[in-house]
C-alpha cells in the first residue's frame, strides 16, 4: 500500500475534517522534516469534495501548516547555538541566489532552492520573519490556487476517475518542471561562484 492510499484510508472515514487534517499534516511534515509531496495530498483532499469552497479551505490549511512549520524551525535555530561557520555559510549561500531577500521564498515555490526554509530564515541576518511568512503564504495561494483551479476544470469536463488521473499527471508535470528549474538555477549559481573565484585566482597567478 502506498503512502497516499494509507493516508486516505486513515483520515478519509472522518469526512472533511479528517481530509483537512491529512492535508495539514502533509504540509507540516514537508515544512519541518522532509519533502512530502504536499501537491499530491492537496489534490487528493480536493478530490474528496471538488468544490471551490472546500478548495479554499485546503489552501488556508496549507498556509497555516507552512507558516507553523517554518516558525517552528525559525524559533528552534534562534534558541539553539548554531555555529558561526554554519550561519556564515547560509548567509553566503543566500547572497549567491538570484534574489537574496525574502522574495526568494516566492521563487522557491517554483524552483526549490531552500530546504528547511524556516531555519534559513532564522539564520539569515537581513531577513524578517513577518516578511518571509508573507511570501510563503503568497506562494501557497498562487501555486495551490493554480493546481486546484485546474483540478476544478478537470472535474467539470471529465469523469471523477479521469479527472483524478489528469490532475495527478498535471501535478507530476509541475514537479518535473520545478526540478528542472531548480537544477538550472543551481548550475547558474555554480557558474556565478566560479566567476567570483576566478579573478582572484588569475591575479595570484600573475603575481
Amino acid at each position: 500500500m502506498d503512502l497516499t492510499q494509507f493516508m486516505l484510508d486513515l483520515f478519509g472515514p472522518y469526512g472533511e475534517p479528517g481530509v483537512v487534517l491529512m492535508v495539514f499534516l502533509a504540509f507540516l511534515v514537508d515544512a519541518i522534516l522532509i519533502p512530502f509531496l504536499p501537491e499530491i495530498f492537496i489534490i487528493l483532499g480536493f478530490s474528496y469534495n471538488p468544490v471551490p469552497a472546500f478548495g479554499a479551505v485546503l489552501i488556508i490549511i496549507a498556509i497555516v501548516a507552512e507558516c507553523l512549520g517554518n516558525c517552528m524551525l525559525y524559533y528552534l535555530v534562534k534558541k539553539i547555538r548554531v555555529p558561526k561557520k554554519v550561519q556564515s555559510f547560509v548567509n553566503k549561500y543566500v547572497d549567491f541566489l538570484l534574489l537574496s531577500d525574502e522574495r526568494v521564498l516566492l521563487v522557491n515555490r517554483i524552483a526549490p532552492m531552500l530546504p528547511y526554509s524556516g531555519a534559513i530564515i532564522g539564520l539569515t541576518e537581513k531577513w524578517k520573519l513577518s516578511k518571509a511568512l508573507f511570501y510563503i503564504s503568497l506562494g501557497c495561494v498562487l501555486k495551490y490556487g493554480l493546481i486546484l483551479s485546474m483540478s476544478s476544470v478537470f472535474y467539470a469536463f471529465f469523469s471523477s476517475s479521469m479527472a483524478s488521473i489528469m490532475m495527478i499527471a498535471f501535478v507530476l508535470t509541475l514537479l518535473t518542471i520545478s526540478m528542472c528549474l531548480s537544477y538550472i538555477r543551481q548550475r547558474r549559481m555554480s557558474a556565478k561562484k566560479g566567476d567570483t573565484i576566478n579573478p582572484d585566482t588569475d591575479n595570484c597567478e600573475e603575481e
